[in-house]
């Protein structure tokens, strides 16, 4: 029986051993860089005061489904920002109450450069799919990707004009470890996956084994014998 537990438990270290390996490389890179740095939580100032210079007049939305109402500044001032039903937003001049466009690239660059701290320049501006996001955004959400010359991806909803996700070329990187710890690289978010549960297992159940046969090889050793694995 003893000889029959080290085999498996030799057979099982050896099953385990890259998940292992995954596990403990991903688990270092993702500690190195304090999170707010990944985030790149610096790269972008808080938004300034909301400033009125006038009566502030309701957006022209009568008959339309609506989800939430707010002010908020943007680069070009206060704006209306209408929230339907369906989650898609849209912008409004509280001066007229007209019903804005949706953003245009250069209106996308001006939202992101009106906060941004960093020193950088733009190299890209790209429009995203609301049904199929960037890997790094994964958010069902129409936007404008705006590259800087470092790889930082800014987000900014085409609706609203709110700068929804900041993505840094590390963030990209600890993402990517990410979705090698939980073993989803594709998806990076199925915690629940069954290469990660069939391997958590394994690890547990050689580790129960490792516990059973060491007072058994500690035991032959003290009786002089040392053990052969067969």
């Amino acid at each position: 029986m003893r000889a029959r537990l080290r085999r498996w438990h030799v057979w099982l270290g050896w099953l385990i051993f890259i998940p292992m390996l995954l596990w403990t490389v991903s688990g270092v890179v993702m500690v190195l860089k304090p999170i707010e740095e990944v985030r790149g939580e610096g790269l972008m100032s808080v938004p300034p005061p909301l400033r009125l210079a006038g009566p502030v007049v309701p957006p022209q939305v009568e008959g339309v489904p609506l989800k939430s109402l707010a002010l908020q500044p943007r680069a070009a001032g206060p704006r209306w920002i209408v929230t339907l039903e369906d989650g898609s937003t849209r912008l409004a001049d509280p001066a007229r109450g007209a019903l804005l466009p949706r953003l245009s690239a250069a209106d996308a660059v001006r939202e992101v450069m009106a906060r941004y701290t960093g020193t950088e320049k733009v190299a890209a501006v790209t429009r995203t799919d609301r049904d199929r996001p960037p890997l790094d955004l994964r958010r069902p959400v129409e936007t404008w990707q705006v590259s800087m010359t470092d790889g930082t991806h800014f987000y900014v909803d085409a609706g609203s004009g709110e700068v929804v996700a900041r993505r840094t070329g590390w963030w990209r990187f600890y993402d990517f470890m990410w979705g090698l710890h939980i073993m989803d690289p594709g998806g990076r978010e199925d915690t629940h996956n069954p290469l990660i549960i069939g391997f958590g297992l394994a690890a547990l159940i050689s580790t129960l084994l490792a516990i059973i046969l060491l007072p058994l090889v500690t035991r032959r050793r003290r009786k002089g014998g040392f053990p052969t694995v067969e």
